[in-house]
């Protein structure tokens, strides 16, 4: 399942959301949207978790926590191959 959070900290990087999410199950794919002139963190990042029981109760659990100081959303992608392509 692909997962979108959002409204993180600069500080948090790829590594500390794999750290989070894995306590729920395999985290296969995790990266913070970065600014490509500044190399900023924008406050979001993509996560693919595989197995979609594990992703659904990481959202539950972590949706709106307190994480480095700000509340987080967390919520799933419905993306589709292709579905951005024109």
């Amino acid at each position: 399942m692909n997962i979108l959070v959002f409204n993180l900290s600069v500080n948090i990087i790829g590594s500390d959301l794999v750290q989070l999410f894995s306590a729920y199950g395999e985290v296969s794919y995790a990266a913070v949207v970065r600014d490509k002139i500044s190399g900023r963190s924008k406050g979001s990042a993509f996560l693919e978790m595989p197995h979609e029981a594990e992703a659904e109760q990481a959202i539950l659990a972590l949706n709106r926590m307190l994480l480095d100081g700000k509340k987080i959303v967390v919520q799933e992608v419905a993306y589709k191959p292709g579905e951005f392509n024109n």
